[in-house]
């Protein structure tokens, strides 16, 4: 069930991105970046995480996915080192995440 929810999560992504390409004048680079501003704006207002909790790693894949990820890690570096935890949550959330 689990890859289902992935799937269906990660192809309306895929599919709002080609409605944008197809019915817009946005370029795919424009697209992109959007998809990781929606993740930050979403992760902000505490909705994307519930989207992450159903839908894994159909979620946490894509570009929003990443959005989502440094938004977390600014939040997580500002909780433990004040407002200068805004600078490097995101690059050590991003590190973090990869290795």
């Amino acid at each position: 069930m689990d890859y289902i929810k992935a799937f269906f999560v990660g192809g309306a992504f895929c599919l709002i991105g080609q409605i944008l390409i197809d019915k817009t004048k946005l370029t795919p680079a424009r697209i992109l970046t959007s998809y990781v501003v929606v993740g930050v704006f979403l992760s902000a207002i505490g909705v994307y995480q519930i989207l992450v909790d159903w839908g894994g790693a159909g979620a946490t894949v894509p570009l929003t996915g990443f959005g989502h990820l440094l938004a977390k890690g600014v939040r997580e570096a500002v909780a433990e080192k004040g407002i200068l935890g805004a600078l490097t949550g995101g690059f050590a959330a991003s590190a973090g995440g990869i290795c």
